[in-house]
């Protein structure tokens, strides 16, 4: 995977990507700039910093209960990266873009385990389980990424019925990524050493109801990021001033294609931060992704 974007200095002869050129050209003379009303130097760099930390959080891509108690699933998820537009690209008062959809997908090897039921009254029964994600530090494109993910949760099921089930699950995510993240202001200039760090934490309570092979399953949760990015060649720290605490959505389906074949895709949305740093305030400018995934799986 490859992050590039920046937030630089200032500059009258920035680089814009011809795709943006209309776009950037606001007064129709033909040069770049000025931003239009409404819009914000520091939303746009938060807006940045966040993305690429939503874009990697470790959602369930599984329903209340992963799979049938003392088995485990190892696989690969594939998360789409949503390419941005030009008005998320845009910075310096629209007098440079960023380069930022450098890859649509965002693939993560991962797995679980469901450890054996706890029998209850009834026919009920909970199932703990847990999971993990890793992304090794293989260089890609001049960047040198690493990613670990993880998950602890219970899932809580009637037997008797075997139809409906609800859970409850925590994960967290650590990214690093060193290389050129940020461009160049001059396209001609060398490349150096960035640093961006993201990380993740969050709980969700999810519910699911199988029918036959499927489960379908939609979660509800809390999300909170945080990031730090250091631009070397300006010995600049980005600060993001309102990093995303907010509220994730996912709905999904898994399906048991074989009996060893565990297959789940799901629509993933963060849509707005509720908080900045002095208190509550829902700001999708400043923090928001909407995403698909998907996950093919191996059961044991």
């Amino acid at each position: 995977m490859m992050l590039v974007w920046s937030m630089l200095v200032s500059s009258a002869f920035a680089y814009v990507d011809p795709a943006c050129s209309a776009i950037a050209d606001t007064d129709g003379d033909g040069v770049a700039g000025p931003a239009p009303e409404g819009y914000s130097e520091v939303q746009q760099n938060n807006y940045l910093l966040n993305f690429y930390s939503l874009a990697t959080t470790f959602s369930a891509l599984h329903g209340p209960i992963p799979h049938e108690p003392g088995t485990g699933s190892m696989g690969l998820e594939m998360s789409m990266m949503p390419a941005l537009p030009c008005e998320k690209r845009l910075v310096l008062s629209y007098t440079k873009t960023e380069d930022t959809n450098k890859t649509p997908v965002l693939p993560r090897p991962r797995g679980s385990f469901a450890f054996p039921s706890i029998d209850l009254a009834n026919g009920k029964s909970i199932v703990p389980y847990a999971g993990f994600g890793y992304v090794p530090p293989v260089p890609i494109g001049g960047t040198r990424n690493v990613m670990i993910s993880m998950e602890a949760g219970a899932g809580y099921a009637d037997l008797a019925d075997g139809k409906w089930q609800a859970g409850l699950r925590y994960h967290a995510t650590l990214m690093r990524t060193v290389g050129e993240i940020a461009t160049p202001f001059d396209i001609e200039d060398p490349a150096y050493i960035d640093l961006y760090l993201g990380s993740t934490f969050g709980l969700d309570g999810s519910l699911g109801y199988k029918s036959g092979n499927f489960t379908h399953y939609g979660s509800l949760g809390w999300l909170d990021v945080s990031t730090f990015f250091y631009i070397d060649d300006d010995a600049v720290v980005s600060n993001n001033t309102v990093p995303y605490a907010g509220p994730t959505i996912s709905l999904g389906s898994q399906w048991k294609a074989k009996e060893f074949l565990d297959v789940a895709g799901e629509f993933y949305a963060a849509p707005t931060t509720f908080f900045d740093l002095e208190g509550f305030n829902i700001s999708p400018k400043d923090g928001s992704i909407y995403t698909v995934r998907f996950k093919v799986g191996y059961l044991f």
